[in-house]
C-alpha cells in the first residue's frame, strides 16, 4: 500500500457539476486557441479524478471501468478534448496495470498517487520512427513519435519503441517525461479535438533502464494484455456519445431559448412544437439511446474481463472486443448525426462564431478518423455470418 493519500473532493449529489460548469464556460474560447489547457487540467487534478484507475492498493480509487468511462463520457459533453486526456490518463495506468510486474507497478502508480502527476502517451503502433539501442543496463532512445496525446504537462509516459536494427515488434517502456532528452514539440493543429496535446515528442538518447521496460520486444501477449486496445477503442466510444449528447443538450437549452424561432410555415407559434424540429430530437433521443446502452454493456463486458487478469481466455477476450465494436459503430454514427442536426435546429442564427457550436462536429469528425468504420462493420460481419472471432489487434 503506498503511503501517499489523495485528498478526495466532498461529497455531494452531483460532485463533477462544478467541473463540468467551469469547463464549459469556457470551452468555446479554448477550442479557437487550442494549445494546453494548464489551469482546466489543473481542475481536474484537483478533483482526485488522475487517481481512478489506480487500484486501492497502490492508494488509488480502484474505480471500476464502467465508472471510470462514465466520468469520461460526462466531461466530453462539455469538453471533448480535455475527456480525452483524462481517458489517455487512465489508459495509460491500465498499461502499467497491464504488463508491468509488481516492483513497476508499486513504483510507477505509487509515484502517481503521491505526486498526483499525469500520464503522457507515446504508444502509437504505427510510428515506428523511436528507436530502442541496447546497452548493458537497458536502452536509449533515439527518434520520434507523433500523435502523443497527453504528453505536455505529464510526470510520466509510456512507450513503444523498435530495437535498432529489428523489424519485428516493438519493446514497450515508461520514462519520466522531463528527464534529459525529451523534447514535447508544439505541432498538434487539427481542425478538433485542439487541446489533446497530441503533439510529436522527440527523444535524444534518453535512457530507457532495464527495470522499465514493460514489455519485451520478443514477448507473446496474453489475452488478458490484449484488452488494452478493448480499452483503447471503447474511450472512443465514450467520447463519441458524450459529444452527441452535449450537443443535444446544446440544441435541447437553444430550442428553449429566447432566440429559437419556429420555421414560417410551421403554424406554431414555439420553435419547440415544430413538428421537424420533434422529429429531429426524436432520432436524436433514440440514437443516443443506442449508443447509451451499448456503450455500458461494453464497459460491463470489460469489468468483467479486466478483473479475470490472465485467467482472461481468447473466447472471452472476443466477446468483449465484438461488444466494444457495436458500440463504437452506434456511437460513431450517433455522435456524427447529433453534431450535424445541432445545426438544424438552432438554425442560421446558432451559426455565430462565439457560440462554437461548429466544435461539436469538428471534434466528433476528427476523431472518428481514429480508425475506418468500415473495418469495423467487417469484424461484425465475421462474427455474425461466420462465427469467425476478432483477432486482437491495434484497433480491435
Amino acid at each position: 500500500m503506498n503511503v501517499c493519500a489523495a485528498t478526495a473532493s466532498d461529497a455531494s449529489v452531483d460532485p463533477l457539476a462544478p467541473l463540468l460548469k467551469a469547463l464549459r464556460a469556457n470551452a468555446p474560447e479554448r477550442d479557437r486557441l487550442g494549445g494546453h489547457a494548464a489551469e482546466e487540467k489543473a481542475l481536474i487534478r484537483a478533483e482526485g479524478l488522475l487517481l481512478d484507475a489506480v487500484p486501492k492498493k497502490h492508494g488509488g480509487h480502484g474505480r471500476s471501468w464502467s465508472e471510470l468511462l462514465g466520468t469520461v463520457r460526462r466531461i466530453a459533453t462539455v469538453d471533448s478534448s480535455l475527456a480525452h486526456v483524462l481517458a489517455f490518463h487512465h489508459l495509460q495506468v491500465a498499461t502499467v496495470l497491464i504488463y508491468g510486474d509488481d516492483e513497476q507497478q508499486s513504483r510507477w502508480l505509487g509515484a502517481t498517487v503521491c505526486e498526483q502527476g499525469w500520464w503522457g502517451n507515446a504508444m502509437n503502433p504505427l510510428d515506428r520512427r523511436l528507436e530502442a539501442h541496447a546497452e548493458a543496463d537497458g536502452f536509449v532512445l533515439d527518434g520520434t513519435k507523433s500523435f502523443c496525446s497527453g504528453t505536455s504537462g505529464s510526470r510520466y509516459m509510456t512507450l513503444s519503441a523498435v530495437p535498432a536494427g529489428d523489424n519485428g515488434p516493438m519493446l514497450l517502456g515508461i520514462v519520466a517525461t522531463q528527464q534529459p532528452g525529451i523534447r514535447v514539440l508544439d505541432d498538434w493543429d487539427p481542425i478538433g479535438q485542439r487541446q489533446t496535446d497530441s503533439n510529436s515528442v522527440a527523444f535524444d538518447r534518453v535512457a530507457l533502464p532495464a527495470r522499465d521496460v514493460i514489455r519485451a520486444s520478443d514477448a507473446t501477449p496474453t489475452a488478458f494484455q490484449t484488452l488494452r486496445a478493448c480499452i483503447g477503442q471503447l474511450v472512443l466510444v465514450n467520447l463519441y456519445l458524450g459529444i452527441a449528447i452535449g450537443a443535444r443538450q446544446e440544441a435541447h437549452d437553444y430550442a428553449h431559448g429566447g432566440t429559437a424561432r419556429p420555421w414560417v410555415t410551421s403554424g406554431v407559434a414555439h420553435a419547440t412544437d415544430d413538428p421537424y424540429t420533434l422529429n429531429r430530437f426524436g432520432e436524436l433521443h433514440v440514437q443516443i439511446a443506442a449508443g447509451t446502452a451499448l456503450a455500458d454493456r461494453a464497459a460491463h463486458a470489460l469489468d468483467a474481463a479486466f478483473a479475470q487478469g490472465h485467467a482472461l481466455d481468447a473466447r472471452e477476450r472476443a466477446e468483449v472486443s465484438v461488444a466494444v465494436a457495436e458500440a463504437k459503430v452506434v456511437t460513431h454514427r450517433a455522435g456524427l448525426y447529433a453534431s450535424q442536426e445541432l445545426f438544424e435546429v438552432v438554425g442560421a442564427r446558432g451559426t455565430r462564431a462565439a457560440l462554437g457550436f461548429d466544435r461539436f462536429w469538428r471534434n466528433v469528425r476528427t476523431h472518428t478518423l481514429h480508425d475506418p468504420l468500415d473495418y469495423k462493420l467487417n469484424l461484425l460481419g465475421r462474427w455474425s455470418l461466420k462465427g469467425e472471432a476478432p483477432t486482437p489487434s491495434l484497433y480491435n
